[in-house]
């Protein structure tokens, strides 16, 4: 039975893989800054940063084309959103009027949030997607609003360090390419929060220098390849420290920058599949069926060869 299902899955790929190639979409510019984590919050060092992704963005245009918008990673700036006039301004003239997807922290009373942020070609914010699925004791505390009540309030969402979460799900609709559903980091690993269905592509930004240079960063670019394929959808993927690339409906790279380079990349978004993969159409659901077939086929099979036929002869 396995080994029918290989084959039938085997044949299905190639059959998905020869399909014909649509035209490619909009031009993106995709920045990779490579800043080390030691150093990413330093403040003394947060305005070189900026300049190194300000240099990047102003790169000249490659092959691709010129690039309708410019994507940047997670926690891009050390700015808080509120008090970034200054940095907005001078994104926006380094973009030369180009829309910015980069992200942000922000602020709102006490509470912090992990967030997307589109802006306009003068700087402006035109739109906020807030991280939803937080990771547990690296950007909240669970239980962290009953904890602080003895004492424990570093990563508690209303006071201390840590960060609240956003609604779940979100679309931007960025100009030149449509709506995107927007991810955050480890919101990538949850296939079956993500509905990318309608959307012109998934965008995910990430920082993965905590891995280092390590495994991590690579399963993490494998993940990202694995909602590809599953939802039909292009996936965008901006990391601080790689790695960066472009993955068609497929799961295929079709332009990256590697672990540790400082560097931008402009890349044709592909299209979106023509038709609905079966996981977009039925979620875990369809998972649940095929194990449940296997269980049935399995328990009908030992059944079978636990009747004797010596007992059923005359």
């Amino acid at each position: 039975m396995a080994a029918g299902v290989w084959i039938a899955g085997e044949g299905v790929g190639r059959w998905v893989l020869a399909l014909p190639e649509p035209a490619p979409g909009p031009v993106v510019r995709l920045v990779q800054p490579n800043v080390p984590q030691a150093d990413k919050w330093d403040p003394a060092r947060g305005r070189a940063f900026l300049e190194r992704l300000l240099e990047l963005t102003r790169a000249p245009i490659g092959d691709a084309g010129d690039p309708e918008i410019v994507i940047w990673p997670e926690t891009a700036v050390q700015a808080l959103l509120g008090r970034s006039e200054n940095t907005r301004a001078a994104i926006a003239q380094a973009t030369g009027g180009r829309p910015v997807l980069l992200g942000m922290n922000r602020r709102e009373g006490a509470r912090f949030f992990n967030a997307m942020v589109l802006l306009d070609g003068t700087g402006e914010v035109d739109a906020v997607y807030d991280k939803a699925h937080l990771v547990p004791f690296g950007e909240y505390l669970p239980l962290g609003e009953w904890l602080k009540v003895f004492g424990l309030r570093g990563l508690a969402a209303s006071e201390g360090g840590g960060y609240t979460a956003g609604p779940p799900g979100g679309v931007i609709e960025v100009p030149g390419l449509g709506p995107v559903r927007p991810l955050i980091c480890y919101e990538g690993i949850f296939p079956e929060e993500i509905d990318a269905s309608g959307m012109r592509a998934m965008v995910l930004i990430t920082n993965d220098a905590w891995f280092g240079p390590a495994a991590g960063p690579r399963q993490h670019l494998a993940q990202a390849r694995l909602r590809a394929i599953e939802q039909g959808v292009p996936m965008i993927r901006v990391a601080n420290t790689g790695v960066t690339a472009m993955i068609d409906a497929k799961g295929r790279i079709t332009a990256e920058i590697g672990m540790g380079q400082q560097a931008a990349v402009d890349a044709s978004v592909p299209a979106v599949r023509e038709w609905v993969p079966p996981y977009a159409r039925f979620g875990d659901w369809l998972v649940l069926a095929v194990i449940l077939a296997g269980i049935i086929l399995l328990a009908g099979r030992r059944r079978w060869n636990s009747i004797d036929p010596a007992r059923d002869a005359p």
